[in-house]
């Protein structure tokens, strides 16, 4: 009995005494990597570091980031991707972010601040994507779309840019994925909204706004975001999901943002969303409908339901200056003045109104049997035009256009002169339009 418990203590300690070799093994050789990746000496921090990866890695988490600027390091130096020692770095890239997502959820238990795993799965495809010898497009959207799916809004900004354009990639390959690209460009749109409104910093801010932006173009560089397209995606589905609000919303939010509003399926969605859930959106394109069909007064009524059910100034402000739109095209041009003052008084920024006014004016100014006096109409119409360009530096040019156009229709001095007007005089211009202006 004695000699088997000494055996036993003997077969600890001498097991203790390996451990301890051996991590004290790990330690110096960990030392010895983390000291050469600090001065780019990849060459010789690769043996001491995959040691320590091999028999400790949850010794330090470094260890797997130290090897990624390892791996890379060697694969930037070589630019055959096909050669022999490419493939195995690039192969041994991949098998790190392996090992990394497989011993995360401990080093997380340790309490080390660490990405998670499906973070961590999207950072392996952004490493796949720049290394890869050969794409496998199928492959990498997969861990894309996992870790998108997971993360949301605390994906990448990058790993957003790649989800979508793997998706576009897909697309290309096959005309079936269509409505799934769709689909994942409004979800990474939506987390990199989610991304935005998150940050605290502003360069955080601008890159998520940079992606947006990436974003919108390779949707509308895909070939399916034009608006025949579109119809011929969900026109044959929107009868089929007219119970399915979440469908119905879908359809109405792509076609809307694709400005696509004159299509029978963004009517028809509209219209069965209308019938379950009233929202602005939804009343927003029965009153295209109802415009498209002439019937104006029905448009109106939808019209100012989307403006009572929008919650947004924004938003409120671009449903407003629809209705104007459409009731100048109709003839109708006191009501659209209305609805573009009101379009003004949502957003005081948005210059779209003031040159809708402007325009109204400027094709409708006779209000006096003095030609002369009408031609004061353009002193209104130019004051409207300034002040479009002023509030909202994204219709300068429109506005400068203009300006250049009914600049040469303001009345001569010597006309005005005779009416007993000279510059700097105030005056009224009657009619519907009645506002004052100067004369100069």
């Amino acid at each position: 009995m004695k000699i088997r418990t000494l055996i036993t203590v003997l077969f600890v300690a001498l097991a203790m005494n390996s451990f301890a070799q051996d991590e004290s093994a790990c330690r110096a050789n960990s030392s010895i990597a983390r000291e050469a990746v600090k001065v780019g000496n990849f060459k010789d921090a690769y043996k001491p570091w995959r040691a320590v990866l091999d028999e400790c890695p949850l010794l330090r988490f470094y260890t797997f980031t130290d090897g990624f600027k390892i791996l890379k390091g060697f694969l930037d130096e070589n630019q055959d991707r096909k050669s022999e020692s490419y493939v195995k770095y690039f192969n041994e890239l991949m098998e790190v972010h392996d090992l990394r997502m497989k011993y995360t959820p401990q080093f997380i238990e340790k309490g080390v601040k660490v990405a998670s795993v499906e973070e961590a799965l999207g950072i392996k495809a952004i490493d796949y994507i720049a290394y890869t010898p050969n794409i496998d497009v199928n492959l990498v959207y997969g861990w894309l779309k996992e870790s998108v799916t997971a993360i949301k809004g605390e994906s990448a900004a990058a790993v957003l840019h790649y989800f979508v354009e793997m998706s576009m990639n897909k697309l290309k390959a096959d005309n079936a994925h269509s409505e799934q690209f769709i689909q994942d460009f409004l979800d990474a749109s939506q987390y990199a909204d989610m991304a935005i409104e998150g940050a605290t910093k502003d360069n955080v801010k601008n890159v998520y706004k940079g992606v947006k932006e990436n974003l919108v173009a390779l949707f509308v560089n895909s070939g399916a975001a034009d608006c025949e397209s579109l119809q011929n995606i969900y026109g044959p589905k929107v009868e089929e999901n007219k119970a399915n609000i979440a469908y119905l919303k879908k359809v109405v939010e792509v076609m809307k943002i694709m400005k696509c509003t004159e299509q029978e399926a963004y009517f028809k969605a509209s219209y069965y969303a209308y019938q379950i859930e009233p929202t602005a959106d939804a009343a927003s394109g029965c009153a295209f409908m109802a415009y498209k069909k002439g019937d104006i007064d029905a448009a109106v009524k939808f019209f100012d339901e989307a403006l009572e059910l929008e919650q947004n100034p924004t938003a409120r402000a671009e449903k407003a200056y629809a209705t104007a739109v459409m009731l100048a095209n109709s003839k109708r041009l006191s009501q659209a003045r209305n609805y573009a003052r009101k379009a003004i008084s949502f957003n005081g920024n948005y210059g779209a109104p003031y040159i809708l006014i402007a325009t109204l004016y400027g094709s409708n100014p006779n209000w006096s049997d003095e030609t002369a006096l009408n031609k004061c109409t353009y002193f209104v119409v130019l004051d409207l035009l300034q002040k479009a360009k002023s509030v909202d530096p994204s219709v300068t040019e429109e506005a400068n256009k203009l300006i250049g156009t009914y600049s040469k229709y303001v009345p001569e001095a010597n006309d005005l002169f005779m009416l007993g007007y000279t510059a700097g005089d105030r005056i009224t211009v009657g009619g519907w339009i009645g506002e004052t202006t100067t004369i100069r």
